[in-house]
């Protein structure tokens, strides 16, 4: 072979490799900065996390729902069994959520939930609205509560420890740790009740009814002024 000749076929050898290369190189990052359109999309679970993997929203089914996750870290929860939606902060903190469910079970007997929930920092939910029927039982609620200043996993510890106890003790040393800490106190309530009654409770920081705006089943309005005892101060109608 003619070594002009050999090299000239290197040269085009090798600039159609580099062409070759670029258009995969920059063709792969447009592909990967395109927006994809679906018709439609099946999925057990859907993550959104910030750029640098931080946990922002997770859409889940029951079996794949996530346990409580703070800064990022998991850990079991006690008792939600549902699907839904939850909400998290900048650190990847649970920050609120929306779960919805309902059966008819074998017996015929109805449930039905529906939640809506806002946290604050490091600590539960203060912020609810909430729907749900269990049989003959149908309420609707929006709720504001004043939740304790110490953080959430305060609580979540002293749940691990005082589960390892007998039952019979269990009760008593939740009590201790409320007593010590504080615990979460409704202070607005507004809703139906199960005889079909509505109200309007405004409550102190002890959680105690102090001004009640209500419509009785029979449709009966009234208005209560309440000490911290639960004895009427005034009333409209009044008696």
């Amino acid at each position: 072979m003619n070594i002009h000749s050999g090299n000239r076929f290197l040269a085009i050898y090798s600039g159609i490799l580099t062409v070759a290369f670029a258009v995969t190189v920059f063709g792969g990052f447009t592909q990967s900065t395109k927006k994809t359109t679906f018709d439609e999309i099946e999925v057990h679970r859907i993550d959104v996390v910030e750029p640098d993997g931080t946990l922002r929203l997770v859409i889940s089914n029951k079996a794949q729902f996530p346990g409580i996750i703070i800064k990022g870290k998991e850990r079991p929860h006690p008792n939600r069994q549902t699907g839904g939606m939850l909400f998290f902060n900048d650190e990847g903190t649970e920050n609120g959520g929306m779960i919805w469910g309902g059966a008819k079970d074998a017996n015929g007997q109805v449930s039905s939930y529906g939640h809506l929930s806002f946290d604050r920092y490091l600590q539960d939910q203060v912020f609810t609205v909430d729907a749900s029927e269990e049989g003959a039982h149908k309420q609707s609620r929006l709720s504001i509560v004043d939740d304790p200043d110490y953080p959430i996993t305060d609580l979540l510890d002293e749940q691990q420890r005082v589960s390892k106890l007998p039952k019979d003790q269990q009760q008593a040393e939740f009590k201790k740790f409320f007593d010590e800490h504080g615990r979460p106190e409704q202070r607005l309530f507004l809703g139906r009740a199960d005889d079909r009654s509505v109200a309007l409770r405004l409550k102190d920081t002890q959680g105690r009814d102090r001004i009640v705006i209500k419509v009785d089943p029979t449709g009966n309005p009234s208005l209560q002024f309440l000490d911290e005892n639960g004895k009427a101060t005034a009333q409209l109608p009044s008696r």
